[in-house]
């Protein structure tokens, strides 16, 4: 049977939990803002985004690919010898939404652990957290269902621990 978090805890609890709703939301929108730019920049489109730089304030660069790269070739296992190079100039947006996401990962798994560790869940539980920042929409339907079972388990053991009886000292007679 799994340890149940300590009283003292709790409110540790609801602060990791704030944490974790946080990062959970930001890793989202992260994750679906990559998914977009793999998008744009692996598939037929092959552009990126850059702000500055010779085409305006925001604006789609083209982005080469090498000799013998087809599209496909970007997504089957060991046929990723492409290079893939960008002729835009000024901040690439794209590149920096990749860079960005994977540090905003790291304090993500940071958070996840946090709640894993206070609310003394299982192992498996804990992996599940983590495969939010890695699955698009994953992160929001975990951040949802986390912060559901995380309050009603706080709720339901704070009434039963106000519901039992202080035993009476034993000079108070």
């Amino acid at each position: 049977m799994p340890r149940a978090p300590k009283l003292a805890s709790f409110p540790a609890i609801r602060g990791a939990l704030r944490f974790y709703e946080i990062c959970s939301t930001i890793t989202g929108i992260g994750l679906l803002l990559l998914v977009a730019e793999m998008i744009l920049k692996y598939t037929p489109l092959h552009v990126e985004l850059f702000a500055g730089g010779s085409g305006g304030a925001l604006w789609f660069a083209p982005v080469i690919a090498g000799p013998g790269c087809e599209w496909w070739s970007l997504f089957l296992p060991m046929t990723n010898d492409c290079e893939m190079t960008s002729v835009g100039d000024g901040f690439n947006i794209s590149l920096f939404i990749l860079v960005a996401h994977g540090w905003f990962y790291v304090v993500y798994l940071f958070s996840c652990f946090r709640i894993w560790s206070l609310m003394r869940w299982p192992f498996p539980r804990f992996i599940v957290l983590a495969l939010g920042g890695i699955v698009p929409l994953l992160s929001f339907f975990m951040e949802a269902r986390v912060a559901r079972e995380v309050r009603a388990y706080l709720a339901q053991r704070e009434a039963s621990e106000a519901s039992v009886p202080i035993p009476a000292a034993e000079g108070s007679r």
